[in-house]
Formats: structure tokens, sequence, C-alpha cells
């Protein structure tokens, strides 16, 4: 299947109707891959509202490993990617490390010669094999083969343990009973693979079923064993749920039934929960953790509660007529921490960067450093932000929020360019330009691709003001809810305290086909030579 098929096959025009299939209550009572509590007594969290994270966290694998839950997301051209979330109560969630390290897949995820803009790490799956206590992560890249990594604790490290020349699209892996390794992948037609006791190859493989010509495209797998039973589910994108059900064995023969369709959901704007995952709480309760197309912020997490019908098929539980913007909250044991905010202050302390951070593509190592506040010397020559690397970008917290950042520009150099953007396939930024006529503060927009991820614009300098001294601070503002507004805005600072708007607010695009959500990104890049360098020393979120 072509490159062009497979992308739009992702995503259809969100929708805002109602329909469910109906049932009657009765949990099963277990799930492979899931251990039992055997700690404090259960407690039931307060309400929890959705979405659960107002970030962008797309095509959700959801597990859980004792009293913690993990899921995994699609990260794209971002590196590290395949992002591993925590959470001691499905609400509360903390990012744990990268299940990827590196996206070391071709020159073009390093900016050499090509880009993978809308490449890179789609919906792929997280697991855990209690024999060998041991994670496992897999995925496809580029339809050309699938890798695995594994890991002995979420937050890594994370290692290649092999890769299989069979690309498994959207994959869903499966840890048997007997601790056989399955794999459900496939985009309509969908096929069922075994791998070797190691993990290493593909023992064999087999069509299991194609979507009926009435429903249409499905993709995005998840394979599970509940009560005996083996269960595919999968999405209709992007507005149908699916689940597949065989008593015969991991081969099937299957059969379907309608989970959700054009259900309103719990982000007003936008669209219907698909593509994510059931999991099981230590009380035996199940959940599904879904995400929703909310342009132009992303795929944002929404949590509800499932129960069974007798005959051993999901539903979804509603609140009237829509998947809820508010539920009780899981019961569950107390947790042992709390979780570590996805919003607040980096002084980029320590050696490495933080797990929330991502780069646009693979970094030059040799280019940048943490040590109490981030340095980016220039990597790249370009008058194209797209094409910078070392740019470093962080998820914009909805459905408002603003990063403000202190730069140190001492050490720029002539026709350097480095500040604070709101990354997409349209960009604008703030940030400091340094040329033959001195230093000011810039904003610029009109920064575009076109839907292959070709440069068209490279922005235009709107605004521009003088900036004394050699330290300045950087603030945007976005306004990520779905519909009318989608405004970015600008503003900077010589002292920290007060803030001057620069520039005209931007309106952030909210075409879905660049899959993921605007970002926050700290950059630094040449257009005359390198040699230049600046430093981050503050990088904070916050919300109204």
């Amino acid at each position: 299947m072509s490159w062009t098929h497979h992308i739009l096959s992702r995503r259809r025009a969100l929708t805002t109707t109602t329909g469910l299939a109906a049932g009657a209550l009765l949990p099963p009572t277990a799930a492979h891959g899931t251990a039992s509590a055997q700690g404090p007594a259960l407690a039931t969290a307060a309400a929890f509202t959705n979405p659960v994270i107002w970030q962008d966290f797309a095509d959700i694998d959801v597990i859980r490993v004792g009293d913690t839950f993990y899921a995994s997301a699609s990260t794209m051209h971002y590196a590290p990617g395949a992002p591993v979330l925590r959470s001691y109560d499905l609400v509360n969630w903390e990012i744990a490390g990268h299940s990827v390290p590196v996206l070391d897949f071709g020159a073009k995820y390093d900016l050499n010669g090509a880009r993978g803009y809308v490449r890179g790490i789609w919906a792929s799956s997280l697991a855990y094999r209690p024999s060998n206590r041991t994670f496992y992560w897999l995925g496809q890249i580029d339809f050309a083969r699938t890798y695995v990594y594994t890991a002995a604790a979420a937050e890594g490290p994370w290692n290649r343990l092999t890769t299989i020349s069979t690309p498994y699209y959207d994959a869903g892996l499966l840890v048997d009973s007997d601790d056989t390794l399955y794999v459900a992948y496939g985009n309509t037609t969908i096929s069922v693979a075994q791998l070797s006791p190691d993990g290493r190859d593909q023992v064999r493989t087999q069509q299991v079923f194609t979507a009926p010509s009435s429903v249409g495209t499905l993709e995005g797998s998840r394979f599970y064993k509940i009560n005996g039973q083996y269960y595919i589910f999968l999405t209709r994108p992007a507005n149908g749920q699916y689940i597949l059900k065989s008593s015969s064995g991991p081969f099937g023969p299957y059969t379907m039934r309608q989970v959700l369709l054009d259900l309103p959901g719990p982000i007003a704007g936008g669209g219907v929960p698909h593509q994510g995952g059931l999991v099981q709480t230590q009380s035996g309760a199940w959940y599904y953790l879904a995400f929703v197309d909310a342009y132009p912020g992303g795929r944002m997490p929404a949590l509800a509660p499932v129960t069974w019908t007798p005959d051993g098929w999901p539903v979804v539980q509603l609140v009237n007529g829509a998947w809820g913007t508010s539920y009780p909250g899981p019961t569950v044991p107390p947790p042992p921490r709390q979780v570590t905010p996805m919003t607040g202050v980096d002084t980029f302390d320590g050696t490495a960067l933080k797990p929330r951070w991502e780069w646009n593509h693979n970094p030059d190592n040799t280019r940048w450093s943490v040590n109490n506040g981030l340095t980016l010397r220039t990597a790249t020559v370009t008058e194209d932000l797209y094409w910078a690397r070392n740019t470093l970008t962080h998820r914009i917290q909805g459905p408002t929020s603003t990063a403000t950042v202190q730069l140190d520009h001492t050490e720029m150099r002539g026709g350097d360019r480095a500040g604070l953007a709101l990354l997409r396939d349209s960009s604008a930024w703030i940030g400091v330009k340094r040329d033959g006529a001195g230093t000011r503060v810039s904003m610029v927009n009109g920064l575009t691709m076109d839907t292959s991820w070709k440069t068209t614009g490279t922005g235009t300098e709107v605004a521009s003001a003088a900036v004394p001294g050699s330290r300045v601070w950087l603030r945007a503002s976005a306004d990520i809810r779905p519909g009318t507004g989608r405004l970015g805005t600008f503003s900077y600072s010589t002292d920290g305290t007060t803030f001057t708007r620069l520039g005209p607010a931007f309106s952030l695009g909210n075409d879905w086909r660049f899959f993921m959500g605007y970002r926050f990104a700290l950059f630094n890049h040449a257009t005359q030579a390198l040699g230049g360098a600046v430093r981050f020393t503050r990088f904070e979120l916050t919300t109204p």
C-alpha cells in the first residue's frame, strides 16, 4: 500500500454525531499482562475530568504492571521517540522515558539531505513480559521493517533487541498466558504473527480478518487475551472503534462488533475518542484510554470506564449519550508518590535533559549540552528553521498555556537566529537576531510547509525592537482549543518582570495531516557560519 494511501487512511474528517453499541454489565475477572495487587487497601480517587492529559499523546497503548500503569504514544519525527508515560491512577501521568533513544533509521532523521517529517514513530505497542521481567516496545518504520526494543525498567535504558523484515503496521503486541509472543497488525486486512520465544524473529504469520466494505478502514491494533478469549481492538479513523473476538485461539476465526461510532467527545470542537487501549485496574474494573483529535494542539488522551456484556463484548460507559467530560476516579491503591508535573520550571539542572523534551529530528550531540542551563551551539547554516538541527521541543499544555525562557545571547555571531517558536507546519517565533547592524529581538511569522513537507516559506520579520545587554526573556502564549480563536502571541522582557507584546497574533493552523500538534521550540541556527552559541537558563510552562 502506498505512502499516500496509508497517510490518508489515518484520519477522516472529525465528526460529532452520536452512536454506541449497548450492553449489560459483566466485567471479566482477569487479563494477561496484569498483575494482582498485593499491597495497600484500594481507595477511589476523586472524580476526574477529560482529557486526562491535555497534551499531545496519540495512538496510545496502555498496560498495568503491578500497581503502576504505563502508556506509549506516537512521536513521528521527534527524538527520542515513543515516550513511556507512568501513572498510579490512570488520571495523573508523568513522562518516565522513551522507548526509542535515537531515530537511527536513515539520514533523513538527522536532517541530512532529507527530512523525516510525519514519518518515524507511528502507532506502536508497549508490553510487559513477566517471565523475564522485561518491557517490550514494537513498531514499524517507513513500511520497511519492524523494530523491537526492550528494557528492564520503563524509564530505561532501552536497547534494540532485533529488527524483523515484516513491517507490522499499527501493531499490537500480546504476551500470551503461556509466554508466547503474538503481534496483531495491518490496515483493513488484519494479520497475526507469532514470534520466536526470544522475540527476535517471526515464525508464523496469517491473515485473520478483512474489514467489511460497510466499515471501511480498520487499523491501530491492540491485542488482548481476556478470560480465555482473544481480542483485537481496532480503530476506524477518525470516528469509530471496533473489536474482534476469537474463542479458537490467536489465529481466529474472529467475529466483529462495533464499540463506538460518531460518539461526541469530551473536548468542545474536538473529535471522536478512538485509537487507544483497554486496561484493567487492581479491583477488576476496566477502562479505555483513547485520544481525541483536538487540533491545533494535537491528540489528547481521554479516559472512560468500560463494562462487558454477558457474552464478552466491551461497552464504553456514557454520560448523557457522550464520552463523559467527568467520571468517578478509578479505585486503586494510594500512590507511592506524586507524579512529576508536565508543567512548571526547568532550569536544566544536572547533565541530561528531562524526558519532557524531544528534539525535532535527531540532534547533533556535539553541539549542545546541559549543565545548570541548556547551551545550544549552532549546528546548521540555513535560512530555514525546518532544516535547522538541534531544535528542542516541548508539548503545549491545553487548553491555553504560556512558555517563558531566559536567553543569554552573549556568544551569538553575525547571522545567528535564536529564540522560542510555536512549531508546526505553519510556524512563528520570537527571538534574537544578530546581524551587522547589531542585535535585536524579532517576531517572525510565515514559516510554512506544504503537504509534502517541503518548505514554502522561511519567515518574514513583522516586528522588532532593540535589545540591550546580554540577556532577554522571551514568551509565547498559545490557545490550542479547537474551533475559533487558536491564537499565539509573543512578548519579551529585559528584566524578567515587565513584558512587552511584539508583533501581531499568530493564527495556529489546525489541519490534521501533520498529525503532531503545535509545540514550543527552543532553537539556535546560523545563516552565515557556525561557531555561535546561546544559553537557555530557565524554561517555565504555566497555565492560567
